[in-house]
């Protein structure tokens, strides 16, 4: 690949103007670690443009149509999108453009404005396609920036050029669409070639074998933002750091002390003395002001990005338990997180494994039969992984081979309950751990036949509205787990998003703090996400819900462990996690408890990290507020630290366009 940023900006010129009206199919092709697991089709016919998207990768994604009418200035006046969402609620969104009225309706509702000056529409179910559309916009507005509906800027950054077979392309980033840019390529006519990640593209049909080679541009282009990032965010002194009037939360005894200084020196604790205790020539002493220190938080189910590794830190989560990635990519990014080049928490690996089938997730390794699904397992083994987690279309069959090689290479077996099986059956044969409450709960109302890899692993959770969890057939399920020392790994926040989230509603999984997130992201945040047809279907979902509360409180009870953890991306949605097993009746200490020491104790790093005591590892953070008296404060956090470096939630929240929830405290030599 040749990069040649000046060139790319001085030959922008010849994509600003309008493309000339024409006929054309196009075709993208969607590539997930390296498999094709959908396409987008335009069919574009002068100023009119018939899009097909679908998306199907473990065994869900998006089915929509779009229709496009442009005006002269290449921007829609008529934009419908209409079919199904990723579960496969449904999909009807318009958008019309009428002199300055602009009239849109989504999940939201509708609303109509006078836009004086040219805004560009956001489709919320939009596809691939409208980067193209946004990108030529951006590239006709002199400062590359504009007023995004329904609310916030697009902006456009030019990366340079890149040569893909033989043809240059130029690379851009678009940003304010998401918490993080979009990353695509042009052509000389200003057409999109491909929207590139780092596991994968979107990208013109027939170009597919590119992919490995735009996904290592996509990683290079990432990693060179969050190394600039770090620079900026992370903190770091030559100095002890001594932090007076603060209260220690200790989650061995459930209880916040009296205010005390903490001392931090280089990576570690290096005491935890008297409030009055005078200190030593050369310290930096900050003001506490009365706040409550509390010990790193651990969210035990990450799939970790490069943006979601500094969201973690900024949400005081230092450390995750990454349950499947692209095991190539989680490697180089860990190895940047240890040197420091980028931020990031401390990650523990489990091995992703799953079997082959049309509704195959593309993540780590897929076996296609027990031998192979053993040889992972080696795999993994051999390259330091924790645990192996299975996934839904493993062969429930082969479940006990892995087992035994797991064991007898020192790994651990979690994950979800394959299709066809239920969790007493995986118990049995010899799991650690479930993943997933909705995993559990699952085999006591399905037939053994009703298929799981399907979006009906959500759906299906309707049923358990009325489930009687006194009853013989949960009680043995409850009794194995505890006699056995089986693990749950509930994501409740997840299952209420996926199932309390509304059309023109804040999802309670975010209600908390929504008015603190970007426009688009709150946008969707009050989209429904399960199919709901009638509104018996809603009272379902809810008292499903309620349900899962009530198991989490009982599995607590009965001493099954509980592994707090999220399956998402923010690190704000593990504090919500946390609050629902408060909200389940389980003690503010002890929740505090199982979301800081728990997962130490369960991984067997606990001489190292999960308290504030001297000699641990710095990994803390640092709330204004009392958590044990509220829950919500884990939201205002201060300041976080990871092994001694200091970092401000409010800077790093900024940038992703959240609004902070916190001062950062003053620190003396730091800007």
């Amino acid at each position: 690949m040749r990069h040649h940023t000046l060139r790319a900006l001085l030959a922008a010129s010849t994509l600003l103007a309008a493309l000339p009206a024409h006929a054309e199919t196009v075709r993208w092709s969607v590539v997930t670690s390296g498999e094709k697991v959908g396409f987008v089709e335009a069919d574009e016919q002068g100023s009119t443009v018939s899009i097909s998207y679908d998306v199907k990768n473990n065994g869900r994604g998006p089915t929509t149509t779009e229709e496009i009418e442009l005006g002269a200035d290449g921007l829609p006046v008529r934009w419908a999108i209409d079919g199904t969402s990723t579960f496969g609620s449904e999909v009807r969104e318009r958008f019309a453009r009428d002199g300055q009225t602009v009239r849109w309706t989504d999940s939201t509702g509708t609303q109509e404005r006078k836009q004086a000056a040219t805004a560009l529409y956001i489709a919320q179910n939009g596809s691939p396609w409208a980067l193209g559309l946004y990108a030529r916009a951006l590239l006709k507005d002199d400062d590359r920036r504009m007023a995004a509906l329904p609310g916030g800027e697009l902006q456009l950054e030019a990366l340079g050029e890149t040569e893909v077979q033989g043809t240059t392309y130029r690379a851009f980033s678009i940003s304010g669409i998401d918490l993080s840019p979009e990353l695509i390529l042009l052509d000389a006519q200003g057409r999109l070639f491909a929207r590139i990640d780092t596991d994968g593209a979107t990208v013109r049909e027939g170009a597919e074998a590119t992919v490995p080679e735009l996904t290592e541009l996509a990683t290079r282009l990432t990693a060179e933002r969050f190394a600039a990032l770090q620079k900026r965010f992370a903190h770091t002194l030559d100095r002890p750091m001594r932090i007076r009037n603060v209260r220690v939360f200790d989650p061995e005894a459930g209880t916040l002390g009296e205010p005390v200084s903490v001392i931090v020196s280089g990576e570690r604790i290096a005491g935890i003395h008297p409030l009055d205790a005078p200190a030593t020539p050369g310290e930096i002493v900050v003001d506490g002001q009365g706040g409550t220190i509390l010990p790193g938080l651990h969210d035990m189910h990450a799939h970790v990005s490069p943006q979601s590794a500094l969201l973690y830190l900024a949400a005081g989560v230092t450390s995750i338990r990454d349950m499947g990635n692209d095991n190539a990519v989680l490697d180089g990014m860990m190895a940047r997180i240890e040197d420091g080049t980028v931020a990031g928490p401390r990650i523990v690996r489990n091995g992703f494994l799953e079997g082959r089938s049309s509704y195959s997730a593309r993540n780590g390794i897929i076996a296609e039969s027990e031998a192979e699904a053993v040889e992972a397992v080696r795999w993994y083994a051999a390259r330091g992984y924790w645990q192996v987690k299975i996934y839904n279309s493993m062969n429930p069959d082969w479940i006990p081979a892995v087992v035994r090689e797991a064991r007898r290479l020192g790994m651990g077996v979690t994950g979800h309950i394959p299709a066809f099986t239920n969790a007493d059956t995986m118990i049995a044969a010899g799991y650690d751990e479930v993943t997933h409450i909705n995993q559990l709960m699952l085999g006591w109302v399905l037939d053994p036949k009703e298929d799981t890899r399907t979006p009906l692993r959500l759906t299906a959770m309707r049923r358990t509205a009325d489930l009687d969890l006194a009853s013989p057939r949960v009680q043995q399920t409850i009794e194995a787990m505890a006699a056995h020392g089986i693990a749950l790994d509930p994501t409740a926040v997840t299952l209420e998003l996926l199932m309390l989230s509304r059309d023109g509603q804040p999802s309670p999984a975010v209600a908390n703090y929504i008015d603190h997130l970007p426009i688009a992201l709150q946008r969707r945040r009050r989209q429904g996400i399960a199919p709901i047809e009638t509104p018996a279907d809603a009272a379902a979902y809810e008292g499903a819900f309620v349900k899962i509360k009530e198991l989490i409180k009982r599995l607590h009870d009965r001493g099954v462990r509980i592994l707090p953890g999220t399956d998402d991306a923010t690190g704000l949605s593990l504090h919500r996690e946390l609050q629902i097993y408060g909200e389940a009746g389980i003690a503010p200490a002890e929740v505090l408890r199982l979301g800081t020491l728990g997962p130490e104790v369960y991984m067997g790093r606990d001489q190292n990290l999960g308290s504030v005591e001297r000699g641990k590892y710095a990994d803390f953070l640092l709330l204004p507020g009392n958590p044990l008296e509220d829950l919500r404060e884990l939201h205002r956090i201060a300041m976080v630290v990871k092994g001694g470096t200091i970092y401000f939630p409010s800077e790093i929240h900024a940038t992703f366009g959240v609004k902070p929830f916190a001062e950062a405290p003053a620190i003396p030599g730091l800007e």
